[in-house]
């Protein structure tokens, strides 16, 4: 499965958590991506560049680093605990790897080849509206035309689209934080740690003491029972799968009988989940955004599979019993919560 990009990436990401000798290498070309960033931003805080109100408060939720950091989950609960705040939320995003050339609305049907996998996910588990662009002032602008109720934008990553007017931003690390605290290409940072942000979530399933970082809080994530994915209305909860652990009755006295895969920014944070609630999984990480047009589990023994939520909706079509779906409950703080409807409504609440 590990391909030669695989590989480069993962040198990358490994050389990014430290300051060896390729992070000062590039720290060069480092001053240079901060140079021209930091003049952008500037244009737009000047005026030279316009950003635009799309009419309704928007809150954006994002990172500083590449990679993915646990975004799409918090993405869910915010729209979730908006809702129970009495708001009316929609949900923009890029639709990463999606074939699109204008807004597009997603339903829990679109196919993720035109949606992207995190808009799909967050269309189904949600059901608010989701439209998806390169450009998300145009996905937002279309949003709400076709949506008049809908009362406030949560755009699913976006931090560094400048041109959308924002009124709360919210970044999220995980475990890896800000890495060597290099910029892009000498480490994983497209801002500096100190830009300025509204609150900060930090993702680490180790349940490290959190940063000194005004409004920062812990973001757990919960995994609730696995669903089958030619079944879903069949569950089990994650204990269950404990005693799939070992090797395998086949043939092949070494095989593995539970297997869990991941392609997302972080796969070990699935793992890490998994092994938290007593399982012993056999691991196979992907590439972030694994597009599963070659099966990667064609030649496993396994007898189970745990995929995450975010790679089942690219593999509604397959006919493979052995899959399970492990399902993640992002839990907000209380008073992210109130921080986040005390900023939209412009005063504190009651």
């Amino acid at each position: 499965m590990s391909t030669l990009k695989d590989r480069a990436e993962a040198g990358i990401a490994k050389a990014w958590q430290r300051r060896g000798g390729l992070a000062w290498a590039l720290t060069p070309l480092a001053a240079v991506f901060a140079a021209v960033s930091g003049a952008r931003r500037a244009a737009f805080a000047a005026g030279w560049l316009q950003s635009v109100r799309v009419g309704v408060p928007v809150v954006v939720v994002g990172n500083v680093t590449v990679g993915g950091t646990g975004k799409t989950p918090t993405v869910i609960a915010l729209v979730e605990a908006l809702r129970a705040a009495g708001y009316a939320p929609g949900v923009v995003s890029r639709g990463y790897g999606a074939k699109i050339d204008r807004p597009t609305p997603v339903t829990p049907d679109t196919p993720p080849r035109l949606s992207g996998d995190e808009p799909l996910l967050i269309a189904r588990r949600t059901g608010v509206p989701v439209w998806v662009s390169p450009d998300r002032v145009a996905a937002a602008t279309a949003l709400c035309g076709a949506h008049p109720d809908v009362d406030v934008i949560v755009s699913d990553d976006g931090l560094q689209h400048y041109r959308l007017q924002r009124d709360f931003e919210l970044v999220v690390f995980d475990h890896r934080l800000g890495g060597n605290g290099f910029l892009l290409p000498a480490g994983p940072l497209r801002e500096s740690l100190s830009r300025h942000r509204d609150a900060t979530l930090v993702n680490d399933p180790y349940a490290r003491t959190l940063p000194p970082w005004p409004n920062t809080f812990a973001l757990k994530l919960e995994p609730g029972d696995a669903w089958h994915l030619a079944n879903p209305a069949l569950r089990r909860p994650l204990a269950q799968f404990a005693n799939h652990a070992g090797a395998g009755s086949s043939a092949d006295s070494t095989a593995p009988r539970l297997v869990a895969a991941a392609g997302i920014g972080a796969p070990e944070r699935f793992f890490a989940t998994l092994r938290a609630a007593g399982l012993a999984p056999h691991t196979l990480p992907l590439p972030d955004h694994y597009a599963y047009t070659t099966n990667p589990f064609a030649d496993l023994a396994a007898e189970t599979i745990l995929v995450t939520e975010k790679d089942a909706v690219k593999l509604a079509a397959w006919n493979d019993a052995r899959i399970w779906v492990v399902p993640v409950e992002a839990a907000l703080d209380h008073r992210l919560i109130t921080l986040v409807v005390e900023k939209l409504r412009g005063r504190p609440s009651a």
